[in-house]
């Protein structure tokens, strides 16, 4: 039996994975700039900003397909 407590519409998944990607561009440029000036320790902070941005769209990705596994089963 599944609910759909807490889960996003279809829509709001779509927008929550958009902004996701557009902060993943930032920390990326933050990336290359710490490369630039050999900063260590904002580069291991924007890849660890890069790391989360990458699990929360699979998690988000995940959502995707849960929902649509469960109009499929309705």
């Amino acid at each position: 039996m599944s609910t759909n407590k807490g889960k996003k519409s279809k829509a709001g998944t779509y927008l929550a994975i958009g902004t996701t990607l557009f902060a993943a561009f930032s920390n990326i440029k933050k990336v290359r700039s710490a490369r630039g000036d050999e900063d260590t320790l904002q580069l291991v902070d924007g890849l660890i900003r890069v790391a989360a941005v990458a699990t929360g769209v699979a998690l988000l990705v995940r959502e995707l397909r849960q929902h649509d596994d469960d109009v499929l089963t309705d």
